[in-house]
């Protein structure tokens, strides 16, 4: 019996498994599966770009970055808008290497390559949300970034936040009562039936 409640309770999940939910309230911009189609555990699906935590990477030459200071306010204008609309937005953090020491295959400069090439480190800036639910944004725009580097109260380094939640989601959270309820009433009718 409580071998059949087991295959009951697994059926049941994995018909509710069946539905895949976005962890993140989003926009889908890129979709690679087609309804009804069968599809493989960790292949990729879509891609889904979260409205709730949106920022800019801004690429600043490695001289800019003297008086840079995390919490400076930030005046960005986006192509897409002109000068007509100005975001606000501030300075959150300032990475830990240039945009090509990351990279697949970093730059080497070969021995007698007296040639120095100013690097981009980027930066990243959060927007006033408000404004972006005004003005939407989309990836990969361009836009003039004017920091603010008058205020040098900030610190150069954002402190670590391990414990900060980015994303929650009760997508996984699955209710287990009505197919309980339903085991428990399967288990009713059939005690009754060997009674008789």
């Amino acid at each position: 019996m409580k071998k059949a409640v087991s295959a009951l309770i697994l059926a049941w999940l994995n018909l509710q498994r069946s539905q895949i939910l976005s962890p993140v309230e989003g926009y889908v911009a890129r979709r690679s599966v087609q309804v009804g189609q069968k599809v493989a555990a960790g292949s990729p699906l879509m891609a889904v770009i979260s409205t709730q935590q949106m920022w800019l990477d801004a690429n600043f030459k490695e001289t800019q970055l003297r008086k840079m200071r995390i919490g400076q306010p930030v005046k960005v204008f986006f192509d897409l808008y002109g000068d007509d609309v100005k975001f606000d937005g501030k300075v959150s953090g300032i990475e830990m290497g240039t945009g090509s020491a990351f990279s697949l295959l970093p730059a080497q400069n070969a021995t007698g390559n007296w040639i120095k090439v100013v690097q981009r480190v980027p930066v990243r800036i959060d927007l006033d949300p408000e404004q972006m639910k005004k003005y939407p944004l989309r990836i990969g725009l361009s836009a003039n970034v004017e920091v603010n580097v008058a205020e040098t109260q900030g610190e150069v380094l954002r402190k670590p936040r391990p414990n900060d939640v980015l994303y929650q989601t009760q997508t996984l959270d699955y209710d287990l009562r009505p197919v309980n309820e339903l085991a428990e009433k399967i288990i009713q009718e059939n005690s009754n039936n060997a009674d008789e």
